[in-house]
């Protein structure tokens, strides 16, 4: 099989450099403790859209290197709000906020984007260059549903009923990448008995997304293997396409960071293909442009690429 990367120069536009600024800190009271967020921003430019990235589970402040900085090099600001369950932040397991985590992080986001003028005066090399109306939202396992619910998915409660409303209309578009999928009888009895609210309802999510999952992914927070990860495009109202990676697991090949060695999921052209598909979705959901995402369907789809396959959903009447 022909790398992507090698035929990756069909659909890339030119890459930009880019600056990390590690890390800014925001007021919370919510939280009862400062909110870190780490910046990787173009050097150069003007109204620059934002990403908002949600990392998964124990992530460490500097993770999703290979994804976020190919962003900044495409030209978004990407800020990383770093959770209360990051392995940088040191949060013991007896602390009274763990059960509510899922809670912290969705309004650890939306915090975030409720002080990008500090985060501009905190920076000011960010200084009047932020596009505040373009503003869309990644997120990795965990961080999946804590964008799913940013973009209108709510958490199911015992008696079956949505919770709270938790979208933010900032978000233009998300993307979820290994999305858990539905609760209840779908889940393992062990997260059954941790992860109770990971019971989602993609019935509200109406905002346009686009998912990813792994076809190799057998999670064992679910007893269904990897379609679990699917149920966000399925079931999600605003869920416009879904891409499966061919022979990946739940890091997509690395995502998570570079020099992470995990020798069942590491593949750079998984990489390679994410990163420029989700780059031309992004610019395809804020600007209109259809060229770069269709040209990346078209690569996509030839056998010498056959890292993945495309669904697509017919659009919202």
């Amino acid at each position: 099989m022909k790398s992507i990367n090698s035929v990756s120069a069909k659909i890339e536009s030119r890459r930009e450099a880019f600056i990390t600024f590690d890390s800014v800190s925001l007021s919370d009271k919510k939280r009862g403790q400062t909110l870190k967020v780490r910046i990787t921003a173009p050097v150069a430019g003007n109204d620059l859209p934002i990403v908002i990235f949600a990392h998964g589970y124990q992530s460490p402040s500097f993770g999703y290197a290979p994804l976020v900085e190919y962003l900044a090099s495409s030209g978004f600001v990407v800020l990383q709000p770093i959770f209360l369950d990051s392995s940088s932040s040191g949060l013991s397991l007896d602390d009274s906020r763990t059960s509510e985590i899922w809670q912290y992080r969705v309004s650890d986001m939306t915090n975030t984007l409720d002080q990008l003028d500090r985060i501009e005066k905190t920076v000011p090399s960010l200084q009047g260059r932020l596009d505040k109306e373009r503003i869309v939202a990644i997120g990795h396992s965990y961080g999946a549903q804590t964008v799913g619910m940013l973009l209108g998915a709510r958490v199911l409660g015992a008696d079956n009923k949505p919770g709270l409303d938790m979208s933010d209309v900032r978000i233009k578009a998300g993307v979820l990448l290994c999305a858990p999928g539905m609760g209840g009888e779908n889940l393992s009895p062990f997260a059954a008995e941790h992860f109770s609210f990971m019971n989602p309802s993609f019935t509200e999510m109406v905002h346009p997304s686009l998912v990813v999952a792994a076809d190799q992914d057998d999670s064992p927070l679910s007893i269904r293997g990897p379609d679990w990860f699917t149920d966000a495009f399925t079931l999600g109202v605003g869920a416009e396409y879904l891409l499966t990676l061919t022979g990946a697991k739940h890091l997509l090949g690395g995502i998570n960071g570079y020099g992470v060695i995990d020798r069942e999921d590491n593949n750079p052209d998984h990489i390679a293909v994410l990163q420029v598909m989700i780059t031309a979705y992004l610019q395809k959901k804020l600007y209109g442009e259809e060229a770069a995402w269709r040209a990346a369907l078209a690569v996509l789809s030839t056998t010498e690429c056959a890292v993945g396959r495309i669904d697509e959903k017919p659009p919202v009447q």
